[in-house]
């Protein structure tokens, strides 16, 4: 059983940064990880998601603006968001699954967290 904890959720304004984190038990190193967001009123969305060799696939309404990457010390998996907009407001879910692939759907994951909120105030 795979167990993932997320971290880093907050209240910030438009235009700031903020990192939020996942921890993941078990073989941290075959996973691929992603992150998807649900906002208020909307189904869940992906973001982004990074293969165990490092290669990272975004979607388009976060590519230049949000970066995830892994750090396989410490089994941990961050999502970098930068220029937040309104519109980033959401529950942050992160993902993890043993497919070897970029994997962008939400049936293709196993494991999920139970989410942090991040809100960004215009």
């Amino acid at each position: 059983q795979v167990q993932l904890v997320e971290s880093g959720g907050g209240l910030v304004q438009a235009g700031d940064s903020l990192r939020v984190s996942c921890r993941a038990s078990g073989t941290f190193t075959t996973y691929t990880m992603g992150w998807f967001r649900q906002a208020p009123g909307k189904e869940r969305a992906f973001v982004a998601t990074i293969r165990r060799d490092g290669i990272t696939y975004y979607a388009d309404s976060v590519k230049g603006r949000f970066t995830i990457s892994r750090d396989n010390a410490k089994n941990t998996v961050y999502l970098q968001m930068n220029s937040l907009e309104p519109e980033d407001t959401a529950v942050y879910y992160c993902a993890a699954d043993w497919k070897y692939s970029l994997i962008t759907t939400e049936r293709d994951y196993t494991y999920w967290g139970q989410g942090t909120q991040v809100t960004v105030s215009s």
